[in-house]
């Protein structure tokens, strides 16, 4: 237990980082990470000239930064400059510590408050739709860097004949895609498969489309709005859910489908939070995150479909596997993780 005075303070930091979440989207959004990476100190002046932005902006910016201990400073010269170990977690969204792009989504998790006060009231939920479009991209790009540095050296790997399948011409089916980035990754991977990508969220799949052309592979790549209990489709290979069956009401009918869509031998691989209900007192960043993002995000998501559940984030690997064989799935194993993911395979 602490005293008044030190959780007070822990309260106010809080608070601090809830307001410099909003900076960090504005430096993402502006560039002005990147601007300071790769290069020497830069004063206020100049990183305005390099980003395009107002000095006088680029100067009060950097003092957050300098506040919040993200950049330095030459007290002499007024120069400032993003350390390297720094710049791989803000500026460089090749990096697997990426973690800039998430709170782009901020926007679009705070002007929902007034819909989950409503919500927290009358027990209804707030659906995916009711969000801004930044939530797609945001928590897109939140988990994008862990997908392309994991998800083809590592985890379809990790899954029994997989690879094998998909070289040889194997069909995917990726539900919940969002803006399709895991879908993509998989069809540069294995140019002889045949990838569908499917997710409720029309906004969502009219990006996938665009990103898919940008990408030259509009022609084996199909993105279609579908929900996760009727995408269209049978003998699938592969059918793939990344973080997306806990935002689902009735993931039970989710998984059935699951079932029916997939090949006699294939293969249903589950992405889901590295989390459980035991974490719910760990308090490590993770934990906290995710508790977090499931009382504002997940949990409201699930209850505004009208299903038989709403798990929230956290519901862990039990949770998960009851589903399953509820379905009729035989076979569950945990093939791989992360600290942030779980990855499971679970077959007929």
């Amino acid at each position: 237990m602490t005293g008044t005075h030190d959780f007070h303070q822990r309260v106010i930091g809080d608070a601090g980082a809830a307001v410099r979440g909003l900076t960090v989207a504005l430096g993402e959004r502006l560039g002005l990470y990147r601007a300071l990476a790769g290069t020497g100190p830069l004063t206020p002046a100049a990183l305005a000239a390099r980003a395009g932005v107002h000095p006088r902006y680029a100067e009060e910016w950097l003092h957050a930064q300098l506040s919040a201990g993200y950049v330095e400073r030459d007290p002499e010269t007024d120069a400032y400059a993003l350390p390297a170990d720094h710049a791989s977690v803000l500026a460089d969204p090749d990096a697997v510590t990426y973690a800039a792009g998430f709170f782009t989504a901020l926007k679009a998790l705070y002007a929902t408050e007034d819909l989950l006060v409503d919500a927290y009231r009358s027990g209804e939920g707030v659906g995916w739709a009711e969000h801004d479009p930044a939530l797609d991209t945001g928590m897109g790009s939140f988990f994008q860097p862990t997908y392309e540095h994991r998800l083809v050296p590592d985890w379809l790997p990790a899954l029994t004949g997989v690879t094998d399948r998909l070289a040889a011409g194997g069909t995917v089916a990726d539900v919940g895609c969002g803006v399709g980035h895991t879908t993509l990754l998989i069809a540069k991977a294995f140019p002889r498969a045949t990838v569908h990508g499917f997710d409720y969220s029309e906004e969502a799949i009219s990006l996938a489309r665009r990103l898919a052309e940008e990408a030259g592979l509009s022609d084996r790549v199909v993105f279609e709005v579908a929900a996760a209990d009727d995408y269209p489709g049978s003998g699938y290979d592969l059918v793939t859910f990344f973080n997306a069956l806990h935002d689902m009401g009735d993931p039970v009918a989710a998984a059935r489908h699951v079932h029916k869509s997939l090949d006699a031998d294939g293969t249903w691989m589950l992405v889901e939070s590295n989390v459980s209900p035991a974490d719910i007192d760990t308090q490590t960043p993770a934990a906290r995150m995710f508790m977090a993002l499931s009382a504002v995000m997940c949990l409201p998501v699930a209850v505004a479909q009208r299903g038989p559940h709403a798990l929230g984030n956290h519901s862990g690997e039990q949770a998960f596997r009851a589903i399953a064989e509820e379905a009729g799935f035989t076979r569950w194993r945990r093939a791989t993780e992360t600290p942030v993911n779980a990855v499971y395979e679970v077959r007929p």
